[in-house]
This record gives C-alpha cells, structure tokens and sequence, in this order.
C-alpha cells in the first residue's frame, strides 16, 4: 500500500475549507479536521495560514494558464484567440468554488489577503493579455499602444460585460458580449464618415 501524502492531503483539505468558508473563516483547526491529521501536522509542512493560501492560489495559477495555453491557436486572429481565452477562463472562474468564495469575501468584507490572492488572479490574466498584444502588435494585427493599459481595458470590459451587468440586468449572451468588445475595442462608437 502506498504511503499517504499528508501534504498534498492537507492542501487538498485546506483548498476545501478556503471555498466553503473563504480566507477570513478558515481556521488551521478546520483544515486539521478536514484532512484527518493533527493541527501539528500542518505546521511541519506550513508555517501558517497565509503560506497555506499562498500554496493553493499558486495551484490555482498554474491551473489557470494551463487553460489559457489549451485556448491559444497561432493560427487564429489576435481577437478570436481574445474571445477564446476569456471565455475559458471566465467559465473557469465559475466555476472554481475558491475563486467564486474569494470576490464573494472581497465584496462583503475586503479580507486584505482574499483582495491579494483576486488581484494576482487578475495579475495573471491582464498578464497573459499584455503579452499576446506584444505579439499582435508585432504581427501589425492591432495598433501601436501600452499592451499593459490595454490589457486592463480589456480585462475591465470583459467583467463588466460578463458579471457586473448581471447584478442589475439581465445577463449577456456570449455572442452580445463578443459583439460590444468589438464595438468598443475594434470598431469604436464613432460611426464612419463620409469621405
């Protein structure tokens, strides 16, 4: 029988207790009970709760541009890839029962370290955004501009077309959305004018 790996047991029982109950609830007792060791045992392999989360999110990362890798086609336009990526990692936030209890924490609470561990998720995506408009830039698919501004624009205006609007409206289509980021980001409000 092969031995139990009481890390990998720990941070799988600590991942479950940061969804149900979100950063600022969780105790080390609570994640002792759910792994079925001792709170001792935690501590040989985390000094505390925070290196803990910092070790789940991390996972979460990596996680998270292994989906953004699987998405990204060199063949395809600069924008089908954006439309592709986002979507996928938009319904990977969804899902993720972390990632939903972390912006739930932030809005009801601000917990400090549930703010940090949203803002390097995000970090991660206008990250991956930035540098795919480096590489469009040099391909001539997009214009020249500050691929860090422009990767926050993006990323703001995804959000806001994906999850902000539903607070008070009725939600998007995927097609509705992809159709406003093109008006705002490629064609502009702007109608043509006669030449």
């Amino acid at each position: 029988m092969a031995p139990i790996d009481r890390r990998k047991q720990i941070l799988k029982a600590a991942a479950k207790s940061f969804a149900l109950f979100g950063y600022k609830a969780t105790t080390m007792d609570q994640v002792a009970k759910i792994a079925n060791v001792g709170k001792g045992t935690i501590y040989t392999f985390f000094t505390n709760k925070e290196e803990l989360f910092d070790e789940i999110l991390h996972e979460v990362i990596i996680e998270m541009k292994n989906v953004a890798e699987r998405e990204l086609d060199h063949e395809q336009t600069f924008f089908n890839n954006l439309f592709r990526i986002l979507d996928s990692l938009l319904e990977f936030r969804e899902q993720h029962d972390l990632l939903i209890k972390l912006s739930q924490e932030v809005r009801e609470f601000g917990t400090l370290q549930a703010k940090t561990g949203n803002a390097k998720v995000e970090g991660v995506i206008t990250g991956y955004l930035e540098k795919e408009l480096r590489l469009a830039q040099e391909k001539g698919e997009i214009k020249p501009c500050d691929p860090k501004v422009a990767s926050f624009i993006m990323f703001k205006i995804y959000i806001a077309l994906t999850s902000d609007w539903s607070h008070g409206n009725d939600p998007l289509s995927k097609e509705e959305i992809k159709q406003y980021i093109e008006l705002f980001l490629v064609h502009g409000l702007v109608p043509d004018l006669p030449v």
